[in-house]
């Protein structure tokens, strides 16, 4: 099954860090990275979505985190 995840977080280094986590843990990028101020909190956020190939059958009750 493919397994899809959007990455989110404050244009800082950790957006970087969590997209390189999914890296090193099998995710590949899908798509371009995204960046839009978020007026509600006044910062630029990052968000980047990955895919993953994993065996077995999708539910929704998968923690995508854990792959």
């Amino acid at each position: 099954m493919k397994l899809y995840r959007f990455l989110s977080e404050d244009d800082t280094s950790a957006f970087c860090h969590k997209v390189t986590a999914a890296l090193n843990a099998g995710w590949e990028l899908y798509g371009t990275p995204t960046y839009a101020f978020d007026a509600a909190n006044g910062v630029m956020r990052c968000g980047q979505a990955v895919v993953k190939e994993v065996d077995g059958t999708y539910t929704p009750d998968i923690k995508l985190g854990e792959y």
